[in-house]
């Protein structure tokens, strides 16, 4: 199959572009850079140099491609309109994909016991109903002939295929402790976050492109873990004292507003239970602290993806 992949120089683009050529499928990956080509040929994948404002040459390589893949960013909702334009009518899968954070609570770094199914849904925050507005839009796109699925994502912990991209919460931590020495989270930590291997998101996606139906809606997540005990783990990986608790307005500071409170400060409990019963997806990876602890500072620099 003739794939379409936005963000294919990224952490969760350049994996998935990877994963599908390994399982046998044919991909044109969207890039931003002329220096993230080389990667890509690597791996076998067909770099297109672009950005998600180019509406003429989205347009283009949606009615083009079997299939699309946009993992370029979950709140550019230009760039989804323009995809689902180029797919109306076509019965061809969009795979949209979006993050957990449309149901985090801005806890400050408070536990909170919400779990969240695709059922379940709480209204969005303010901060987050345009996102939600965009998975909302790939779902009603079931309507204009697209087999349209959302798949939303929590926190994605391993190493990226493309060499230097990262995944978007623990690198954070991670480098905050390299430049300080001390290892810290949002107020106490004790906000949990339901979390999933990139081996597992690649799994899934496969599965999703195959079988899903159309209007989908699929969290993505294999297990969880509060950001003190993912700070801990972090520690005695990097042979640092215990972590620090971190005042909310500091972490701001550090992070930005929307990293803080939402990224690393709040909870998003989510059950990946859907993706199991409907696709048969069985993730691999399930343990976000063991994976710090043994493999985290390995590999830092991306890997293959492996065939599946």
């Amino acid at each position: 199959m003739n794939v379409f992949i936005t963000g294919a120089g990224g952490f969760i683009g350049g994996s998935l572009a990877a994963g599908f050529v390994n399982a046998g499928h044919r991909v044109r990956g969207l890039v931003r850079r002329a220096e993230q080509c080389d990667a890509l040929h690597a791996f076998g994948v067909e770099p297109v140099m672009g950005s998600l404002d180019d509406r003429e040459l989205l347009l283009a390589e949606a009615r083009t491609a079997d299939a699309v893949i946009n993992a370029a960013s979950s709140d550019h909702r230009g760039a989804v309109e323009v995809l689902i334009d180029g797919l109306a009518g076509s019965r061809k899968a969009l795979l949209h994909t979006s993050g957990s954070s449309i149901v985090g609570d801005a806890s400050g770094g408070r536990a909170g016991d919400a779990i969240y199914t695709e059922d379940t849904l709480p209204e969005p925050t303010v901060d987050k109903a345009a996102r939600v507005a965009i998975d909302r839009a790939v779902t009603d796109a079931a309507k204009r002939g697209v087999r349209s699925v959302v798949l939303c994502n929590t926190l994605i912990y391993g190493h990226g295929a493309v060499p230097g991209s990262a995944s978007v919460q623990l690198p954070r931590l991670v480098a905050q402790a390299r430049e300080s020495g001390v290892v810290r989270h949002v107020g106490t930590g004790g906000n949990i976050w339901s979390n999933v291997h990139i081996d597992d998101v690649v799994a899934l996606y496969l599965l999703a492109l195959d079988k899903a139906p159309a209007g989908s809606f699929y969290f993505v997540s294999s297990g969880e873990a509060s950001f003190h005990e993912m700070s801990t783990a972090i520690a005695d990986a990097m042979g640092l004292g215990a972590p620090q608790d971190w005042p909310l307005e500091d972490a701001v500071a550090q992070w930005g507003y929307e990293m803080a409170s939402y990224g690393l400060g709040s909870n998003s409990r989510v059950r990946g239970d859907k993706a199991r019963r409907e696709l048969g997806w069985r993730p691999m990876r399930t343990s976000v602290t063991d994976w710090i602890r043994n493999e985290m500072l390995s590999g830092e620099h991306g890997r293959q993806v492996q065939p599946l």
